[in-house]
């Protein structure tokens, strides 16, 4: 850290990874667990480094200096590690500007999250500028994103293996070189399509099962839904992850009357949507809205951690959310779709190049992931007359 780094720190609005205090407290055990909640925090956010600037006042970022002999980086350090599991990796900076001191502490971007506070047992999360505590699908969405959690395999309760189509599972498992008239619950366990009921004897479908074999996963997960709103239409689709994704390609087909669109690249869009969706964001779901001039994607499901919009343009092969579902998809899909999904979103792009640009918009903060698609001026016309 260095006078022209902190500058540009102080020319930044507080937000998830940045905080501005006037001074930092560590001397009463209360002042210890502020620091490590908002250290916690900071870690446990998307993004890279987080810092902690303090002589500076949050409000008018005026530098009112603090002394660096009441603050040693071994003893900050300490406070962190005694009270977060695992540690959190930090260093302090001094920093002199205008005759006073700054101090930085640095809080590095994080391998090993979820962190949480050992006293309390509490995992805290950065909402904009302000620490609070992570929430129950915030806590499984970061255990889930750092391979401390399969959601895919946990299992549906309340629903029977009638949910499940049988067919499809056939079909399935004969792509992997298996063929019977039933396979095994023994082997569909061991596949985590189905899993024991935990009271009692039996199977029940596992939420991934549901997601690719099931019959009516909305029943059971009503937030497995692709909506599309044209004008003051909107039309719901449910069903199974490759039922919804031919059920909206084939509706939008008919909406954009236009031999030449990139149907196939507008496909790629809407499974990249649902198979990297975030399902435990239970209160919405896939929205695609068809306007005038261009068609937009909304998909509850920031990029995860260590991607980033440049990785995914350069065609990198990215961290994935439910990395078991789209392992499935790849021997499940007749058509194959799913083999590109998610590699880069450069051929999207150049798909589209003669129609206009294409935008891919992450919003950390909603936890929303967007792709907004041109639509040919010709077209603009027919999409009005059907609303």
């Amino acid at each position: 850290m260095d006078i022209n780094k902190l500058m540009i720190l102080l020319k930044r609005e507080e937000g998830p990874k940045l905080d501005f205090k006037a001074e930092l407290n560590i001397s009463t055990y209360g002042d210890k667990k502020e620091l490590t909640k908002d250290v916690i925090a900071m870690a446990n956010s998307r993004g890279g480094r987080g810092y902690i600037v303090f002589g500076v006042e949050d409000k008018t970022k005026r530098i009112i200096g603090i002394n660096p002999e009441d603050y040693k980086e071994e003893q900050i350090q300490q406070i962190i590690y005694n009270r977060c599991d695992p540690p959190v990796p930090v260093s302090v900076d001094f920093v002199e500007t205008d005759n006073k001191t700054v101090g930085v502490l640095t809080v590095f971007k994080s391998h090993h999250r979820p962190h949480q506070m050992l006293q309390n047992g509490a995992f805290y999360i950065r909402r904009g500028s302000t620490t609070d505590t992570a929430r129950r699908n915030e806590i499984a969405n970061l255990l889930q994103e750092n391979g401390l959690m399969t959601y895919e395999t946990v299992i549906v309760n309340n629903a029977g293996l009638e949910e499940i189509d049988d067919q499809m599972v056939k079909s399935y498992f004969e792509g992997l070189g298996v063929r019977s008239e039933r396979p095994s619950d023994i082997l569909m366990e061991a596949l985590g399509i189905i899993g024991r009921k935990v009271e009692g004897d039996g199977y029940c479908p596992t939420i991934g099962g549901l997601l690719l074999f099931g019959k009516n996963p909305y029943l059971y997960l009503p937030h497995v839904y692709v909506k599309v709103v044209c004008g003051e239409d909107v039309e719901l689709f449910y069903g199974n992850t490759l039922k919804m994704l031919d059920d909206v390609s084939e509706f939008l087909k008919a909406l954009i009357k236009c031999e030449n669109y990139p149907f196939g690249a507008l496909e790629e869009v809407v499974a990249n949507a649902l198979v990297h969706r975030d399902y435990l964001d239970i209160s919405r779901g896939i929205t695609i809205s068809v306007l005038p001039r261009y068609l937009e994607v909304v998909n509850p499901g920031a990029l995860i951690a260590d991607n980033s919009i440049y990785s995914f343009t350069k065609g990198n092969n990215p961290d994935r959310r439910n990395s078991w579902l789209y392992q499935r998809l790849l021997t499940l899909d007749p058509k194959k779709r799913f083999m590109k999904s998610g590699i880069g979103m450069t051929r999207i792009k150049d798909s589209f190049n003669c129609l206009g640009n294409v935008k891919f918009i992450n919003i950390g903060s909603q936890n929303l992931f967007k792709v907004i698609l041109p639509i040919p001026q010709q077209e603009i016309k027919k999409i009005k007359e059907n609303q």
